[in-house]
This record gives structure tokens, C-alpha cells and sequence, in this order.
């Protein structure tokens, strides 16, 4: 991928069939948790937007594609169903040839939007600040 992808289509049109048939695999697994969620790219990673934060991302990497549930907290609480995968904290890697499977992709996303509808607001704070 030379070029920033702008869309999920995108990002994937430069993966391999392999890469991209496991992460096809994801999105729809999120699209079913989340309805009404939005595709986006965030952080450079194509990823899905709910009540303006973003819920989870995925990506592909070199040896491996990863499931980014964005949230530590997440995967702790799911280490047990999480243990044949190699973790850190917002991060789970799995091979393309043996994708999450879907039920369990959807079940992070559910945490997720639990998690994100429990935390209040940023409408009206002020931006966070990044240090330099």
C-alpha cells in the first residue's frame, strides 16, 4: 500500500486474498454486533466509529492480522476465551489462515459498546492534548 487508504475498501484492495479474506471475515463479524456503527480509518487503521468514539480496529501486519478491540480492560476480561491467541493489552493477533472466530469477535464488540456507553462524554470538554 503506497498510498493512505481513505476507506476500509481500500485498506484491504492492498492485502493479499489470504490477509484480506480473514479480515473480510472481521468486518462482517463487527457489522453484525454493530449496525449502526460507522467504517473509518483512524490511526491509520480501518476501524469502526459508535456515538463518535471509536469501538475497535483491525489490521494486517507481516506474519500475522490483529483485532484491536481497543481497550485493555476488554481483553483482560476475556483472557480465559482469549488464551489461544497471542495478546497485549488492546491487541489480539491471529494468523489469516485461522481467523477470530466470528461469535467471539462479536462478543468483544458488544463489551466495547458497553464499555464506551458507560464512560461519560467528551461533548463540550475541551480536545485532550498530546505532550510533546
Amino acid at each position: 500500500m503506497s498510498a493512505r487508504p481513505r476507506t476500509i475498501d481500500d485498506y484491504l484492495a492492498g492485502l493479499s486474498a489470504e490477509k484480506r479474506a480473514a479480515l473480510e471475515k472481521v468486518r462482517a463479524a463487527v457489522r453484525s454486533a454493530a449496525p449502526g456503527a460507522e467504517e473509518c480509518i483512524s490511526w491509520g487503521l480501518p476501524a469502526f466509529r459508535l456515538d463518535g468514539r471509536v469501538l475497535v480496529a483491525f489490521r494486517a501486519a507481516a506474519n500475522h492480522c490483529a483485532f484491536h478491540p481497543m481497550s485493555g480492560a476488554t481483553v483482560a476480561a476475556h483472557r480465559a476465551e482469549l488464551a489461544d491467541y497471542d495478546t497485549s493489552p488492546g491487541t489480539i493477533r491471529f494468523p489469516p489462515t485461522d481467523p477470530l472466530p466470528a461469535p467471539l469477535v462479536r462478543k468483544l464488540v458488544r463489551a466495547r459498546i458497553a464499555e464506551n456507553r458507560s464512560r461519560p462524554s467528551r461533548r463540550g470538554k475541551a480536545p485532550l492534548r498530546r505532550r510533546r
